[in-house]
Formats: C-alpha cells, structure tokens, sequence
C-alpha cells in the first residue's frame, strides 16, 4: 500500500521544492512508494487525508495559516522543510520593520486594498508557532539526498536521521 505525500510553499521562495526535484531519477522510485496529493507536481488545490506533509515556507499572511491548518488536519506527520519553515528565513527579514511603513514604502502609488488579496500578517512566523511540527529538515534548501534519506528513513517507518553532509546552509 502506497503512502499519501502532500506539498505545500507557503512564504520563501519555492527553492526547496526544487531541491525536491532535483532527487532526479529516484523520483520514479519514490513514486513506487508514495501517491502524490496536494503538491506542485499534481495540481491539486486542496490537500486530502495523508501520511506525510512537506510545509516549505514561514507564514506571511491569512492565506498561508488557513493552508497550514488544514495540512496539519489531513496530515499524520507534518516535516517543516527548510529555513523559512523552521524559522522564518528571509522573508522575515521584514520582521524588524513596521508592516504599514514599509508596504507604503513599496506601493507609493497606494497600498492595494483587493478583497482577493489574503491578509498580510504584520510579521512572518515560523509554522511550528502556529502548528505542531511533527519533524523539521533543515537546510536553505534541504539538499536532493538530504530529502531522499529523510522521505526513505519515513517510508520505512523510521526516525529520519541525517547524517554527516546531509546538512548545511549554503
């Protein structure tokens, strides 16, 4: 029986979704293990009931605390991937910064006011503030093998270790 993954980029720059994909050919392996649900890779837009969920990104604003809410009701064990989920990463940068100021300070010609628009928070958070994080994969991105031993290590029913080399900040 294959296991359910979902993803999800919520506030970063979507860098460790494309270390994902650089697990190159062992994809065709993984996908011998695992169907794929809410993900980049599948299109899907809201997430169903899974085994494992990869947050990749901190949370910015409504939008983003509504997605991760919902991945931590569907998903049995929820991976916070890289910096920006475990901590912020850039783009909490803005953190120091008044919220009002600075977006001013970005749109002169006025703030955009669109109901389509999800809410800014007035500071990014990392997502273990707003769920609990079931395991974190550090790394700004988390390398291709450092993914695969983590979703291996899953698969198998084990306690993800990372072992020398498989972490680092680049």
């Amino acid at each position: 029986m294959k296991l359910k993954l979902a993803t999800v980029s919520l506030a970063g720059c979507f860098g460790c979704h494309m270390s994902f994909l650089d697990i190159d050919e062992r994809i065709l392996e993984l996908v011998e293990h695992v169907e794929f649900d809410r993900s980049p890779l599948t299109d899907i837009k809201r997430v169903g009931e899974c085994d494992i969920g990869l947050v990749e990104g901190g949370l910015c604003n409504a939008e983003n605390v509504e997605v991760l809410r919902a991945f931590r009701a569907h998903c049995k064990t929820l991976v916070a991937v890289g910096a920006c989920a475990i901590n912020g990463g850039l783009p909490a940068q803005r953190n120091r910064l008044p919220l009002r100021p600075l977006l001013e300070a970005v749109y002169p010609q006025g703030v955009p006011d669109d109901p389509e628009l999800p809410l800014l928070l007035n500071h990014v958070h990392p997502i273990h503030e707003v769920v609990h994080i079931d395991y974190s994969l550090p790394g700004c991105p988390p390398s291709a093998d450092a993914f695969w031993q983590f979703l291996t290590d899953l698969m198998s029913g084990r306690t993800p270790q990372l072992g020398h080399g498989l972490i680092h900040y680049d």
